[in-house]
């Protein structure tokens, strides 16, 4: 039995918002508040374990629904082991692998053996599959079979789906198994250098770079088609300001339209990329403080449902790198859950509750994952932050080390993070 004590709990599931004691026994949350509401009378109590969480938040372990794990195939970057130590160290309890591997994910085989190494993990490690054969954009996968097989959604993220017909159809088959489909929206054909923003600091730095109207073109598209199929669409990684005007409309209409937005996007801009350099290159990019606004008012109407993290990881010799030649991508589970403290609760954007919802409960019902809720009978996946505390980011669980939050000063630091009852993660006090 491990008993939480003194901590103020936060459950957006429920609106529960009160500092109490939290029970857990065999995994699960067996009550709240003292001893004799929550044992028999007369019962003996001698927790196994306590945990003083005064001062602290205790809420529902944080879901990422866009993760990179690199593994199989490019494990010197990151791996199912260090990816899950950086998701705990992070708080969170339950993350989504992307399909972009090596093998692909687009067969029952690859699933089957990341699925089964997921077991021994200490964290929920879910893994979606492929839109198409080996990301090629030309051949479905076998929707039925992947799902069968416990693939829990479909994406070629990484990838754009160019082709309109295509992607209706795919939609149409995630449709028909009720899962999501996340969609990476970029035209190629309008990106001349990938990881910047097209615009004055692109070309300050003599790079062509990305315009928003490449993600703006795709994403109009996709939430008609959308509105079309009846699919549950995700918007990964939104960036562009017109595009979220996009999400909104199609919410309107009635489309199952969801959208996910990272920390970086919603703290950084094209202008923090002479100071970053490659730390700064991500697909897409950060962009004009007028698109980090819109993000912004995107999540506080709740256009924008998720926050998630794209946690990239590249090795240090990938990223020193020309700018044009290195990877794009940032690792973010152990700085995510600060950024949002930071950069949306402090500033009075998002109260706490809203930005826990959107890390939490959120994500847990677009992937229908039995999780983002601490109510009694529940599982045990709980996250203990002190919101306060201003810490240094200095290292990281995670194998790659490429942020551009390296010795940043943060607020909102996570003590414990349990998941089924086991302490998974725990910070120095």
């Amino acid at each position: 039995m491990l008993l939480i004590k003194n901590g103020r709990v936060m459950n957006p599931a429920t609106g529960m918002d009160e500092v109490t004691d939290v029970w857990v026994e065999d995994g699960k949350i067996t009550g709240f508040g003292e001893p004799d509401t929550v044992m028999e009378p007369g019962a003996a109590v001698k927790p196994d374990q306590v945990i003083d969480a005064g001062g602290c938040i205790v809420a529902p372990g944080l879901v990422d629904v866009h993760v990179h794990f690199r593994d199989p195939g490019f494990t010197y970057k990151e791996d199912l082991q260090t990816g899950s130590a950086a998701a705990a160290a992070g708080g969170f309890t339950t993350v989504v692998c992307m399909a972009n591997t090596k093998p692909v994910v687009d067969c029952p085989e690859v699933l089957d053996d990341i699925l089964k190494r997921a077991k021994e993990l200490p964290i929920h490690v879910k893994q979606v599959s492929a839109v198409s054969k080996n990301f090629e954009g030309r051949e479905l996968v076998d929707f039925e079979e992947m799902a069968r097989h416990g693939a829990c959604g479909f994406t070629d993220d990484g990838i754009p789906l160019t082709d309109a017909a295509f992607i209706k159809k795919a939609m149409e088959m995630a449709a028909k198994v009720d899962m999501p489909i996340s969609l990476h929206e970029e035209d190629p054909s309008l990106n001349e250098v990938n990881g910047i923003n097209k615009g004055v600091v692109s070309q300050q730095m003599g790079l062509g770079g990305a315009p928003a109207v490449s993600e703006d073109v795709m994403v109009a598209r996709d939430v008609m088609l959308a509105l079309e199929t009846g699919a549950k669409v995700d918007i990964q990684h939104i960036s562009s300001g017109r595009s979220v005007d996009l999400v909104r409309y199609a919410k309107s209409k009635g489309a199952k339209v969801y959208a996910e937005a990272t920390p970086h996007h919603f703290t950084l801009t094209e202008e923090d990329v002479p100071n970053y350099g490659t730390m700064c290159k991500m697909n897409p990019p950060v962009r004009t403080s007028w698109d980090k606004t819109k993000i912004i008012e995107g999540l506080m109407d709740g256009t924008i449902d998720m926050i998630a993290t794209d946690h990239a990881p590249h090795s240090a010799e990938e990223k020193e790198k020309e700018f044009a030649s290195a990877p794009s991508g940032i690792i973010g589970l152990e700085t995510a859950l600060a950024l949002g403290i930071t950069n949306l609760v402090k500033r009075g954007y998002l109260s706490m509750m809203d930005l826990l919802a959107k890390m939490t409960v959120n994500p847990a019902k677009l992937y229908q994952f039995d999780c983002g809720d601490i109510s009694v009978g529940r599982a045990a996946d709980l996250v203990i932050f002190n919101p306060e505390e201003v810490w240094q980011v200095e290292q990281f669980a995670s194998k790659a080390s490429n942020s551009p939050f390296l010795g940043a000063q943060l607020c909102g630091k996570v003590r414990y993070t349990i998941c089924d009852g086991k302490i998974v993660y725990a910070g120095e006090r």
